[in-house]
């Protein structure tokens, strides 16, 4: 189906959902506040059927099994987004007291002048006055239960020490876009999503490294390819845990960005590259407040996280003489403690070995070292970049100009770019021997370096 037919299905099943969800509410009050009504329990309301409905809710429904409970929990959260008037008898008052039910549950939203679920809500409409039945709802919102698994539903707590049911019943904004719309949501840069989908032109056969370091990416290629493998097939999955850490080491523009935007092209997963001035904060607290935002996105999705410039975040614990030292060693461990139960695959880079903590270190599946390249990899990297299209003059040998000057293929780029905008501006496109060599000055300048 197209974009356009799948929100339709999507529209069609959905009202029909909100039919049953409706008589779902009513019934739940009359049988919680003793009022005549058409159906003993709940039970008694037959779910609408989904069997030969292709909408993507039925679709969803169908995939993990929901029992009723489930699509009532579901609808629930659905709902504000849909519906946001079928919530309106939450709004009726206590007369013994003068204010709502604290049985309904429910949480105020900042511009959302309805009502806005939590998981007690949830508990109101399907345990009513049944304590046995509460527990049972309270495994609907465990660690375990596919609602959190897939990242279907977010629950958040609106202040700590607060009763567990309390927590605020979010549908995911990726499920809400499927559901409605029909379409796949891939989370976008964000102040509390502070990490960004990277891709790239380039191939394998753009990127120029050693054999030995071809190698050590491979073995993370195949981890990507036959995890379920090794872990389930072969048992492994008792002995070591999931996910795959890797560190990626070397000077800048040697190719460790590229490495792993090309790892998540050929698995066919996304990799995120996380922002560390959006992820680092002065304050206590908040940096792992920041991480957790992506972590817990990312954690039931087949994504690479990839960490740039990684010191600054998983840099060597310092000796505790200072109640802030201590605050900054209590964050590299929570970061540890979340990259080793992470189950997908962690890229960590960063231009010093040295600087990342040894916690770190000794739990690195493969640990990469990306080395400046030789002459012979650097006429590779000119030869490619160059490739064939742009005007050289005659008094240009590549092969002369990668023997004599050492650069990464990063900096090679930037001396591309500044020939070809120095030829154009000089002459008609021509870029000549002394359009690199001012471009490779430039970039040793900037390292420090002369020609």
């Amino acid at each position: 189906m197209n974009a356009m037919s799948i929100s339709q299905a999507n529209a069609q099943c959905l009202e029909q959902e909100l039919i049953w969800f409706t008589k779902v509410l009513e019934s739940s009050a009359n049988l919680y506040f003793k009022q005549k009504g058409e159906y003993q329990s709940l039970a008694e309301i037959p779910c609408p059927n989904l069997v030969e409905d292709e909408s993507s809710y039925a679709c969803l429904v169908r995939d993990c099994r929901m029992t009723m409970d489930e699509r009532i929990v579901l609808m629930l959260a659905l709902v504000p987004h849909i519906r946001p008037q079928l919530l309106d008898l939450f709004f009726a008052n206590n007369k013994s007291f003068n204010r709502g039910f604290t049985e309904f549950g429910g949480w105020k939203g900042k511009s959302h002048s309805g009502f806005l679920p939590t998981c007690e809500t949830a508990a109101f409409i399907l345990a009513g006055s049944s304590l046995e039945k509460r527990f049972e709802v309270v495994r609907l919102f465990e660690p375990e239960h596919f609602f959190t698994e897939k990242g279907i539903l977010r629950l958040d707590y609106q202040g700590s020490g607060e009763p567990i049911l309390s927590r605020a019943l979010h549908l995911s904004v990726e499920y809400l876009n499927r559901l409605t719309l029909g379409i796949t949501h891939k989370p976008d840069y964000s102040i509390s999503f502070p990490a960004k989908l990277i891709t790239a032109k380039l191939g394998w056969d753009d990127l120029v490294l050693a054999p030995e370091v071809l190698d050590e990416i491979d073995h993370i290629n195949t981890w990507l390819k036959h995890s379920r493998t090794i872990m389930e097939e072969w048992g492994l999955g008792k002995v070591i845990k999931p996910g795959y850490r890797s560190l990626f080491y070397g000077p800048p523009g040697t190719g460790k960005t590229l490495t792993a935007t090309l790892i998540g092209a050929e698995a066919g997963v996304d990799v995120y590259r996380i922002d560390l001035s959006m992820v680092v904060s002065k304050y206590i607290g908040e940096t792992e407040k920041n991480l957790a935002n992506v972590f817990d996105q990312a954690q039931h999705k087949n994504w690479i996280l990839f960490f740039d410039e990684a010191d600054a975040l998983f840099g060597k614990r310092t000796q505790t003489s200072s109640s802030n030292d201590r605050y900054a060693n209590q964050e590299v461990s929570y970061l540890l403690q979340r990259v080793e139960d992470f189950p997908g695959v962690v890229i960590l880079a960063t231009n010093l070995k040295a600087n990342i903590d040894e916690a770190f270190a000794r739990r690195f599946q493969t640990v990469v070292y990306f080395p400046m390249p030789n002459a012979e990899q650097r006429y590779r990297l000119w030869e490619g970049m160059l490739n064939g299209k742009c005007r050289l003059a005659k008094d240009v040998s590549l092969a002369n100009v990668a023997e004599k000057y050492e650069l990464s293929g990063g900096a090679i780029t930037n001396v591309v770019r500044y020939g070809a905008i120095r030829a154009l501006r000089q002459r008609d496109g021509l870029i000549c021997h002394d359009d690199l060599v001012k471009g490779i000055t430039r970039e040793l300048m900037k390292e420090g370096r002369t020609v």
